[in-house]
């Protein structure tokens, strides 16, 4: 295998920003409305875009996804199951504005629900990926 062939075959994996946001004791998913994840609930996330810093693009598509402001607090997981799975920068942050609004056709609907009601729509496989659900059930296991 030349050089070239060896390149082509290495899996290039993305890399994501999502948002943990809690207030009050209620988390803030978003339903998403693309055709692979459809009616999935998911943490405020998306891709890094080229020459963006990762804690920008958190920041963006919050706002894109919800119509929140936010600040990030710290950031609380990297997550990177295998090649071909995107790198995933999970932030706490808090909101300083905005209020929820979003884009039809990327976002089915942005909601405010209790621990029992993500694990209800976990239970119900309603959740996008396994590492939501372990995100959430952590940050809720911590603050008890």
């Amino acid at each position: 295998m030349n050089q070239l062939e060896f390149e082509a075959s290495i899996e290039r994996a993305a890399v994501v920003s999502a948002c943990l946001i809690k207030k009050e004791d209620k988390y803030l998913l978003v339903q998403e409305a693309q055709p692979k994840a459809y009616g999935l609930w998911n943490l405020p996330a998306g891709h890094v875009d080229k020459c963006e810093r990762i804690r920008e693009a958190a920041i963006r598509e919050v706002k894109e996804e919800t119509g929140y402001d936010v600040r990030l607090i710290k950031e609380i997981a990297i997550l990177h199951e295998e090649a071909i799975n995107a790198v995933k920068h999970i932030f706490s942050a808090n909101i300083i504005g905005g209020e929820i609004s979003f884009k039809n056709d990327e976002i089915l609907d942005v909601k405010w629900l209790t621990f029992e009601e993500v694990k209800t729509i976990n239970d119900n496989k309603k959740i996008r990926r396994p590492w939501v659900w372990d995100i959430i059930k952590k940050d809720h296991l911590d603050t008890l």
